[in-house]
């Protein structure tokens, strides 16, 4: 089956107990839906302590995150889905600041994403952007920004695949010194069609 016949499968998901025995198994074979740490045995425990509880915890738009170094910050407001085709593939994630097109600057971009790792190369974390910068519209964006690791090729593909222009390197010190890639999508240009700026 072509890639993108694969992608045609595959529906994104509100995080709900119908999917969590999906997204604990991958958890379990050790997949992270947090690209700068591992949260698997975080969240795994937070799953058997109380399931429903860790559910409401991804859906809700109020509370803290804990940044890597540390740091416990305000909540942005979000829209968090995972990847379905039958079987639980990955998850996809959207935050911004009401109001504006810009970001805190502890926030990598406005979009993050992983896929498991027996479900990659079929397109679905492409198609998943895709389906994402339409949700990044009905939230009032104009510009988007997404960032990769630096050497990250697939993930890089998949922004430019999405009308996501390099803008620069860059290093964020509360993530580390790896060095990562930003890129810029213009959503109104995307939406007619047109070349992004």
């Amino acid at each position: 089956m072509a890639t993108e016949g694969r992608s045609a499968l595959l529906q994104l998901v509100e995080p709900a107990l119908t999917y969590l025995s999906g997204y604990e198994a991958a958890l379990e074979q050790g997949w992270s839906p947090n690209n700068v740490r591992d949260v698997s045995g975080e969240q795994l425990a937070a799953i058997r302590a109380d399931a429903a509880a860790f559910i409401g915890s991804l859906l809700s738009q109020t509370g803290t995150v804990t940044l890597p170094d540390g740091t416990e910050i305000p909540k942005l407001p979000s829209r968090l889905r995972w990847l379905w085709d039958g079987e639980f593939c990955g998850q996809i994630g959207l935050r911004w600041q009401p109001g504006t097109d810009d970001l805190p600057s502890h926030v990598l971009g406005h979009i993050g994403y992983a896929v498991v790792p027996w479900k990659r190369r079929r397109g679905y974390a492409t198609e998943a952007l895709r389906r994402m910068l339409d949700v990044a519209r009905s939230v009032g964006l104009n510009l988007l920004e997404i960032t990769a690791d630096k050497g990250n090729v697939p993930s890089c593909k998949v922004i430019e695949a999405n009308g996501g222009r390099f803008v620069e390197e860059f290093v964020q010190p509360r993530y580390g010194e790896d060095v990562r890639l930003r890129y810029v999508i213009d959503l109104v240009a995307a939406a007619d069609g047109g070349r992004p700026r």
